[in-house]
């Protein structure tokens, strides 16, 4: 069964870093083009690692769409 909850990124202010991508326990999240990280939400337990870790403040710990 998924967690309730799941990481959501704001392209627009992701600075790509790869910050998240080596906290996340599950590798659920994943930089596209060197532009913007991506969550996969298939696999995304929704534990805030990534969130916590951002520089630039852009992942946000929100609740998975029904």
């Amino acid at each position: 069964m998924a967690s309730k909850n799941v990481a959501s990124v704001s392209e627009d202010i992701c600075v790509a870093c790869g910050a998240c991508t080596k906290v996340c326990p599950r590798q659920a999240i994943s930089v596209i083009n060197g532009c913007f990280s991506f969550v996969n939400e298939e696999l995304c337990v929704g534990c805030g690692k990534c969130a916590k870790t951002c520089p630039a403040d852009c992942i946000l710990i929100k609740e998975r769409a029904s």
